[in-house]
């Protein structure tokens, strides 16, 4: 393909004759006037796309109903920018390089099946400055049975892993799974253990498989309800560590790409091009019941009332200042290291190596801060252990999951997985020596 000649065009432009035509076009629709010599009337302009001036915008088709801007735009248009979104957090914040071996946790939801969707579309479009990988499989998690959609994603072909929550275990899963839930009265803190759990699920298949990065489809909505619920349960010292676009705190970093699209967005995308998704369903039969759900409907009638309100939200908080694990560690490529270096610098990150180690509660995984560093160990209480769990845990976690009763608390933890009591074990002898 030769490269354009034209003279309003930057170096390294690869126009076709098509593609004036069409600018050609453009400006003629924009001019109001069209090639043919005629006129559209004021009412077919204002149902052009804001942004091509060529087809129909997303408001006067009548497929679908939306508010604000982004019913300006064309289907087309709207997608693009959906995209582009997407693509602009992978590659400003080196979140996939193309030696990674990517995990997307698949929900059937409309957020993770977009993020199906786009991945495969990078590695198409894959440039030399990290927007993906080009030649990885691009494995699935999965719950149900969603194999049907994730055979008709385009290739190359995707491995397909379906996971029950209870595979943490070693032995006894299922039964130990439910007596460990049964055990947690509080509604809030039953819905994040669970959630907890699910991410340890996430992090083994990951590591057993040999992947590099597990891919989340957590949006803007989303993320705007947990700023509320974790400042309400008095998560705010950790609050920066969960949504950030990139989460390496984990052993297999969590990237969150759709950070900046809206779960409103996602849904049209999915209905324009027959995505096919399924409505997820809650575990838990009563959403209104918890901190959780009530957050939840809180946020969706502020976004009714203002479509700005969940990015508003999301921006606020993102001021708060990240942890040094909010980065891709450097590795042995240059290339990536070179990069990681920009995002330290454009999201003011400390490196690794100036940073003190941070202790973490070993339920959720928060960093601590220095006050909930104290142990309150009682002399022979747990003579095989020498530690306290309840102690080794954050303050939300200790008030909403933790039994109150000390009678009960020994029955709880018989049914704890081993990665919990690991970390609580690292946390009593580290801060012990």
């Amino acid at each position: 393909m030769a490269a354009c000649s034209a003279g309003d065009c930057q170096p390294g432009c690869y126009r076709s004759a098509d593609d004036d035509s069409v600018r050609k076009e453009k400006s003629d629709l924009i001019n109001g006037t069209l090639s043919s010599g005629n006129v559209p009337d004021s009412a077919n302009r204002h149902n052009l796309c804001l942004k091509c001036k060529l087809n129909k915008n997303l408001a006067s088709s009548g497929t679908v109903s939306i508010d604000g801007d982004i019913s300006r735009l064309c289907f087309d248009c709207f997608r693009g920018n959906l995209f582009g979104k997407f693509k602009l957090a992978v590659a400003s914040n080196v979140m996939i390089s193309p030696t990674d071996n990517v995990l997307v946790a698949f929900s059937v939801g409309p957020s993770s099946r977009v993020a199906l969707q786009f991945v495969p579309e990078m590695q198409h479009k894959a440039q030399k400055n990290f927007d993906a990988s080009r030649d990885r499989l691009l494995p699935v998690f999965a719950i149900q049975d969603m194999k049907s959609i994730v055979s008709n994603i385009a290739p190359p072909a995707k491995a397909f892993h379906v996971v029950p929550i209870d595979s943490i275990y070693s032995s006894n899963g299922r039964d130990r799974l439910k007596e460990l839930l049964n055990a947690v009265k509080d509604m809030t803190g039953k819905e994040d253990l669970l959630q907890h759990l699910r991410m340890l699920s996430l992090q083994k298949i990951a590591h057993e498989n040999g992947y590099t990065k597990l891919l989340l489809g957590s949006c803007t909505s989303r993320i705007a309800c947990h700023v509320i619920s974790a400042t309400v349960k008095g998560q705010g010292y950790s609050l920066p560590a969960d949504i950030q676009y990139v989460d390496a705190r984990w052993e297999i970093p969590v990237v969150l790409p759709l950070r900046d699209c809206l779960s409103q967005e996602l849904n049209m995308l999915c209905c324009l091009d027959g995505l096919g998704c399924l409505e997820t369903m809650e575990v838990l039969n009563s959403p209104h019941a918890g901190i959780n759900g009530s957050v939840a409907s809180f946020v969706s009638l502020l976004q009714e009332e203002n479509p700005s309100r969940e990015c508003t939200i999301v921006r606020t908080a993102g001021k708060l200042t990240p942890f040094h694990f909010n980065q891709i560690p450097e590795s042995g490529d240059s290339n990536t290291n070179l990069a990681s270096r920009r995002s330290q610098k454009k999201f003011n990150l400390r490196p690794y190596e100036s940073t003190p180690p941070e202790s973490y509660c070993p339920i959720c995984n928060s960093p601590l801060t220095r006050s909930d560093h104290i142990i309150s160990c009682s002399p022979g209480s747990d003579e095989t252990h020498g530690y306290e769990f309840g102690a080794t845990c954050c303050p939300s976690c200790q008030f909403q999951i933790l039994p109150k009763e000390p009678s009960s608390i020994e029955h709880f933890n018989s049914f704890l997985p081993g990665q919990f009591v690991v970390r609580a074990k690292e946390r009593s002898y580290g801060l012990q020596r």
